[in-house]
């Protein structure tokens, strides 16, 4: 199971990329195996090629990480309110990117003027991915203070410094040379490379100082000029220059230069990684910076402006600067212009220029600590299953799956778009039952078309072999053919007839229909699986940072001790099937022995028959729902507990508790709850609530694909 770490900025201009790739060098050098993730696109507004972090990784790095998802398709996600969608695709991304990785180290987004959404989905992924969080900051102008403050406030947006998944900070460009609005600007020409001020050790003070152990500043970066220096030809094409002499493109600029002083006041600017401006008419000049280039000084390059052109003669005295690879290029504006430009071009680095971005990554990895990771690496049992990555893992295996789903209520809206959305996503092969006409027409108000890979059923035309199946299925009750008939007429009947004869895999109903319209076929035809007693049913739960199971909700009344027990080990066998890690509370309105009374007592023998029956299982009981769910509360209710703080199933003592108590999350929370999905029948049906959303129903008829598959491994074991 990989770790996700998320790597997310105080502000823009922090050098992300860069620091994320570093991280990825610290880790790799380690043994650590390692992979990287931008989930989400993030252009330059100068950009006009591919995305710069991935193609950067596969340059400077041995991964291939995945194609992040372009900006415009995760604004018109988020317009739409389909953010669901985009984490879905995000753990997507992730899980291409952690096949063969211990842990990844995941690019978050930067907030700019024109996308001020990134903090916000930086949030939602952390929570999607149950990412540890660094944050990544560069002190600009501010002091040691105000760097630890800033940081603090940014990680409230993340649960705040003392939060579990918060890892730590890495100041980079640490004493970097800015400008009054706290920028870094290309034209420090007249900047010296600053020693060291001793900021690193007083930062480092000061967040020892403010912050708790479980936070640490985890690297300073110090800033070095060459490694912000672009080559010319990166000037050349952000400026629009052209080339009057190619000479060495590939030389660095590390200081503007400009000619518009006498020649005299001028030489001194004639150093090495100088970019000279000036007046295309500065013959003097011009022959001035050839002969120091001739006589060794590395100059980088000459940039004449005004759009004129030295005289030839002239042109031809600076053949032996150009044979030694001087770059002489000319640009239309005046000089006023050039110098205003300059100083703001983009200094991320170019794609192709994978000397300075490696120069980069290995100073960024040098200067990080890595004392963290072990513990990170050892004490993280599971990764928490968030909505988005259940859901993406319940789309996943449906496909594999690729089962065929029966749906009875085919003349329902909803049902309709959800089985053309199933199709769409390959995520079952649904069949629907009613009037096709009706369909087509229901369909097409909604903007929709079924595709000809739906199969559509007419239920009023009943095959006699449907007749003789169940009046065979049901000779104790003495069902005669004509009865038999009658029933068939009702299209959950039908449908479920069909799954008992293995003409489909699943059935899914209850838009329109009661639960108990639902389940009494089941029962009837399909009964309950070898071994099992009764039917049960669980919830999944998608609350914010975590999918938790529920259970029974929705079908029986008041369990009796054996009963409940027998609920807690479906529960927790469902919960497991569906990659959650079951530790099982039963609840009740005491914890331990602190209540009295027959419901508590009831609870109690529950727990001890499942703990007899399953002693493989962590099921604790009783308690009560915050000692099960909260840890400051467990630590104080149930110390010794290893259920208590970290339940993961819910186990109600009756249906009055039960349905009450999910109804009210789902619904004061906001809370998508996926089911009720039943437990202990033969084959899979599930019931859908009658305010089902069509994204309810996709998912449900994923889970009912996803049991018919478990169902079908089953009887394949049996038969070996």
């Amino acid at each position: 199971m990989a770790i996700a770490i998320l790597v997310v900025p105080t502000e823009p201009r922090v050098g992300l990329t860069t620091v994320a790739l570093g991280l990825v060098h610290a880790l790799d050098r380690k043994g650590i195996p390692v992979g990287f993730c931008k989930p989400i696109g993030q252009p330059h507004a100068t950009d006009t090629g591919p995305e710069r972090s991935t193609r950067l990784a596969r340059a400077v790095t041995s991964l291939n990480p995945p194609e992040p998802m372009p900006a415009a398709e995760a604004e018109n996600l988020l317009g739409h309110d389909r953010e669901n969608i985009l984490l879905e695709e995000v753990i997507a991304r992730y899980e291409r990117a952690a096949q063969k990785a211990s842990v990844v180290v995941v690019e978050g987004l930067v907030d700019t003027e024109e996308r001020s959404y990134g903090t916000h989905l930086n949030a939602k992924m952390a929570q999607s991915l149950d990412a540890r969080i660094i944050i990544v900051a560069a002190p600009g102008r501010d002091n040691p203070r105000q760097v630890a403050e800033l940081v603090e406030v940014v990680a409230q947006a993340y649960g705040g410094i003392r939060h579990e998944r918060m890892i730590g900070c890495i100041v980079n460009l640490l004493d970097a040379p800015v400008d009054p609005t706290g920028h870094i600007r290309f034209d420090f020409s007249r900047a010296e490379d600053i020693p060291d001020q001793g900021h690193a050790a007083d930062l480092q003070a000061e967040c020892t100082r403010r912050w708790p152990e479980t936070f640490k500043l985890l690297g300073c970066i110090p800033w070095q000029r060459d490694l912000i220096a672009p080559r010319v030809q990166d000037i050349m094409h952000m400026i629009g220059a052209q080339v009057l002499n190619e000479g060495q493109l590939e030389r660095r600029v590390t200081h503007v230069a400009l000619g518009a002083r006498t020649l005299a006041n001028s030489c001194q600017d004639l150093r090495a990684g100088a970019m000279v401006i000036m007046p295309g008419d500065r013959d003097d000049l011009l022959l001035a910076t050839c002969m120091a280039a001739i006589g060794g000084t590395h100059v980088a390059a000459v940039l004449l402006t005004g759009g004129i052109k030295p005289d030839p003669r002239v042109w031809k005295l600076c053949d032996p600067a150009f044979a030694a690879g001087l770059p002489v290029l000319t640009i239309p504006y005046s000089t006023m212009q050039s110098v205003l430009y300059l100083p703001y071009i983009n200094l991320e680095i170019p794609l192709d220029d994978h000397d300075r971005m490696q120069r980069a990554v290995e100073t960024v990895a040098s200067h990080i600590t890595l004392e963290w990771q072990e513990p990170l690496l050892t004490t993280i049992e599971e990764r928490r299953l968030s909505p988005p990555a259940f859901r993406h893992m319940l789309v996943e295996r449906a496909h594999r799956a690729n089962k065929r789903i029966i749906l009875p209520e085919g003349n329902e809206p909803r049902t309709i778009e959800a089985a053309i959305i199933c199709h769409q996503r390959n995520i079952a092969r649904c069949v629907l039952m009613g009037d096709a006409g009706r369909m087509h027409r229901l369909s097409a108000r909604r903007g929709m078309t079924i595709p000809p890979g739906i199969a559509i059923i007419d239920p009023t035309q009943i095959d006699p072999r449907y007749i003789d199946a169940m009046v065979k299925l049901r000779q104790d009750k003495e069902l005669s053919p004509g009865l038999a008939e009658e029933q068939l007429h009702d299209s959950v009947v039908l449908g479920t007839m069909m799954l008992q004869l293995g003409e489909v895999d699943g059935l899914v109903s209850g838009a329109v229909h009661t639960t108990a319209n639902t389940i009494r076929p089941a029962l009837q035809l399909i009964k309950t699986a070898p071994g099992v007693k009764l039917v049960s049913s669980i919830f999944f739960m998608c609350l914010p940072e975590q999918v938790l199971v529920y259970g029974d909700c929705a079908i029986n009344i008041d369990p009796n001790a054996d009963e409940l027990a027998d609920i807690a080990i479906q529960s927790a066998e469902s919960a497991q099937a569906f990659g959650i890690t079951p530790r099982v509370a039963m609840l009740s309105y005491s914890t331990g022995t602190s209540g009295t009374g027959s419901n508590v007592e009831k609870v109690k023998e529950a727990t001890r028959i499942a703990r007899e029956r399953r002693p493989d299982l962590l099921i604790d009981g009783p308690l009560q729902y915050d000692a099960a769910a909260i840890k400051a509360v467990a630590q104080s209710k149930a110390p010794d507990s290893q259920v208590a703080g970290r339940a993961t199933v819910f186990i109600f003592p009756d249906l009055n508790a039960g349905n009450t108590t999910y109804k009210a999350v789902q619904r004061s929370a906001d809370v998508i709850s996926i089911g009720p999905m039943l437990q202990g029948l033969g084959k899979p049906v599930n019931d859908l609530s009658r305010g089902a959303l069509v994204e309810d129903i996709v998912f449900t008829i994923a889970l009912t694909a996803i049991q018919a598959e478990q169902a079908a491994e089953r009887e394949r074991a049996a038969r070996r």
